[in-house]
């Protein structure tokens, strides 16, 4: 199914079980406003996935929802397909802690861990990883973003422990702000 390809970011399924925990040496920023995070995020870096693989464009929405979780709209084009393809989802804090450290879930009550582990005062860009450093992304509020902050990216993100040999710079020009 389509719509499984695109459990994106940077809320993506972790397995069948879902993992919440956090990978060693990696901290969550020690204070993430929810309300200034929601809104459109722009995935400019990645290592990649199969549920990821060939997606560009790729781009988060966060809104609340109701119960006062997060709704999380990924969306992302497929050129195989010539496609927009887009998951929708729930997000809720770890532990109601005022901390990076987010639980997603694209079924039912199995759920991933989303860890914002650096981000920008102004909330212009953000580090995400999963459970463990297979997943990464680089997140902006912009499509397009200087080189400066990409290599800052990387040199964080290898300084951390991720393989960044993997790495994928995504193509936006579909995707304006």
């Amino acid at each position: 199914m389509k719509l499984l390809r695109l459990l994106i970011v940077p809320v993506v399924l972790f397995g069948v079980a879902g993992c919440t925990g956090l990978p060693d040496g990696i901290e969550p920023v020690s204070e993430l406003d929810l309300e200034r995070y929601k809104g459109t995020w722009y995935e400019i870096a990645r290592l990649d996935h199969s549920f990821e693989s060939g997606l560009s464009d790729v781009k988060a929405v966060y809104s609340s929802n109701p119960d006062g979780s997060v709704a999380v709209i990924n969306r992302g084009y497929s050129e195989e397909d010539n496609e927009w393809q887009q998951a929708d989802g729930r997000a809720v804090r770890v532990d109601k802690a005022p901390e990076g450290h987010l639980k997603v879930s694209f079924f039912g009550p199995f759920y991933a861990s989303y860890v914002v582990f650096r981000l920008d005062e102004s909330y212009q860009t953000a580090y995400v990883t999963g459970y463990n450093r297979d997943y990464l992304w680089l997140l902006s509020r912009t499509p397009k973003v200087d080189q400066d902050i990409i290599n800052e990216f990387k040199a964080v993100a290898g300084d951390k422990g991720f393989d960044l040999s993997e790495l994928i710079m995504v193509d936006q020009s579909r995707n304006r702000p």
